[in-house]
């Protein structure tokens, strides 16, 4: 069931929620478009998702089950069959020996109670209101594995291809996973997932059946079938009833055929907070200090994937107002916020990140988001846009925060301007977080540190009793041990010690130097941070940063 904006303003304003002058704020920045409203509430963090769901049960006269806080079991979802829970999204939320909680998006559904009293007789029924998405999460415990699947749709040898497409795409969005890859090998092809930065394989797929699923991929992605020996970039929109899921495909050749990676890119972003990304109360401090100033170049660098984007997307979030004029340019435009100016650089039209970005200066908005900062001509622009009166945000290609700046200087820019618009320069990297259901603590010790996992690491463990955490493994996190991701971080503020260094034309050693001083700490050092709490493993975070050399 979908939730009418009209419906969330009645529901919000009755149990004051939200006040008048919130409704206005939010109608003005949406102007009136459906859907953007409830998306404007949660970007602004007015409302969140726990006090709206709160909200819809009061009005609708039950509790509110948060599916995220009290996952279901496989044996409570197992419950219910398979049909009526898809037909009424409903799923069993908690049971004893006299009564049972369904939780659903539609409570008041006098047909769903009717069912209930069948399948469950002579047990108490009570209904709770949960979102439609959360429900549809817990689906995933009834899907039987891909391999399975494609053996029953290759027996039926009807729609072959259509159906493989649609059951790799819905696992992979169930499975929360970034990146689907279709692998050709001499005689089948594996399809495997990235679920939190880890390839997992899904499935295996007969090769004769590849040349029609690689051909529906191209034309739904409107590539020419024709074309078989050069890469191709193309994208895809799926729309399933009130849902939709943006894929972005890449095609490569390869010895043993076309290999396919779609990326599946999140159409909404609503909860993008900065506890969420992982940032530490000091450093969420300095990047809204940096943040606040009239102009400037925010810097975040990292390799593809690290979650640059997102983490810049969480300062706009906050940025985002009726009264402040932002424009992003892009390749992709991965997430979509209401209130925002957003660009797509498009090669066909000549629309580079370079021109594009000129133009949006022409049109002097406060705040420029420039997707990535990839040659000179894009950097030299920014610079100069920073220098003018605008805000920039961007991303850079760069091992580290100090190596960012020994780049831009090697690619043009003149030291003089960059040490005048450099506000903040970020590094960061992607670490699996331990699962919260199956999460357990080990004790360790310094030698043991040492001697299993590594030297280098254990220096930064003190006393004789230390305490580490592992996930078990279990339903919830698919037996991995691990359950989302969050984000280690490297933050150097731009001080005048710093910006005196940049005209010297300095190496990566004497901006570190520096920002050391200054109380920079490196990737791994946050990392250690967040191992300590519990929030990862110290494998996990060796996977992703080494310890510092000095």
């Amino acid at each position: 069931m979908k939730i009418e904006d009209k419906k969330i303003k009645e529901v919000l304003l009755a149990g004051n929620y939200i006040t008048d002058e919130d409704v206005k704020k939010a109608e003005a920045a949406t102007k009136g478009e459906e859907g953007k409203f409830l998306d404007f509430l949660l970007s602004q963090e007015i409302i969140n998702k726990d006090l709206l769901g709160q909200a819809i049960a009061e009005s609708d006269k039950v509790s509110y089950a948060n599916l995220n806080t009290n996952q279901p079991s496989v044996e409570q979802v197992k419950l219910l069959p398979e049909d009526t829970a898809k037909e009424f999204t409903a799923v069993v939320f908690q049971q004893d020996a006299d009564g049972i909680i369904v939780a659903t998006d539609n409570p008041t559904n006098p047909e769903l109670t009717k069912k209930l009293k069948t399948i469950f007789k002579g047990k108490k029924i009570s209904l709770a209101f949960a979102f439609a998405e959360d429900v549809e999460a817990t689906f995933i415990h009834y899907l039987k594995t891909l391999a399975t699947r494609f053996g029953d749709i290759i027996k039926q040898q009807k729609r072959i291809a259509p159906e493989i497409i649609e059951q790799i795409v819905d696992d992979a969005a169930a499975y929360r996973a970034s990146d689907i890859h279709i692998e050709p090998q001499d005689k089948e092809v594996i399809v495997r997932f990235r679920i939190d930065g880890v390839m997992q394989e899904a499935g295996r797929i007969p090769k004769e059946y590849y040349g029609n699923i690689l051909n529906r991929i191209k034309v739904q992605a409107m590539l020419p079938i024709d074309e078989h020996f050069s890469a191709q970039d193309g994208a895809i929109r799926q729309v399933k009833g009130d849902s939709s899921l943006d894929m972005r495909i890449s095609i490569l050749p390869t010895l043993n055929g076309e290999k396919v990676v779609i990326r599946l890119l999140s159409q909404y972003v609503r909860s993008f907070s900065f506890a969420d990304l992982g940032l530490s109360e000091h450093d969420q401090k300095l990047l809204l200090t940096a943040s606040n100033k009239p102009f400037g170049m925010i810097l975040v660098t990292g390799p593809t994937g690290s979650g640059k984007t997102t983490s810049l997307y969480a300062l706009l979030k906050l940025l985002n107002s009726p009264d402040v004029n932002i424009t992003t340019i892009e390749d992709p435009v991965e997430y979509k916020m209401p209130g925002i100016n957003q660009i797509q650089v498009n090669a066909q039209t000549n629309l580079t990140f370079a021109k594009g970005l000129r133009s949006i200066v022409r049109q002097d908005p406060d705040i420029i988001l420039v997707g990535e900062i990839r040659d000179q001509e894009t950097a030299e622009t920014a610079v100069n846009a920073a220098l003018t009166g605008h805000l920039l945000l961007s991303t850079f290609h760069a091992n580290d925060a100090a190596t960012a700046v020994p780049r831009l200087l090697d690619m043009g820019i003149e030291p003089f301007l960059l040490a005048s618009t450099l506000e903040v320069l970020i590094a960061q990297r992607l670490v699996r977080k331990i699962c919260d259901k199956c999460r357990y603590s080990v004790n360790s010790s310094k030698e043991k540190i040492k001697k299993d996992i590594s030297e280098e690491a254990a220096k930064y463990f003190n006393g004789k009793n230390i305490v580490l955490y592992q996930g078990k493994g279990c339903e919830s996190c698919g037996h991995t041990g691990f359950k989302g991701r969050t984000a280690i971080y490297e933050f150097i503020e731009v001080t005048p010690d710093l910006e005196e260094l940049i005209l010297q034309h300095p190496s990566t050693a004497q901006i570190w130097k520096i920002a050391r001083s200054q109380g920079s700490v490196t990737l791994f050092e946050d990392g250690i941070e967040k191992v300590k709490s519990g929030v990862t493993t110290l494998e996990e975070l060796l996977r992703v940063a080494e310890p510092p050399k000095f």
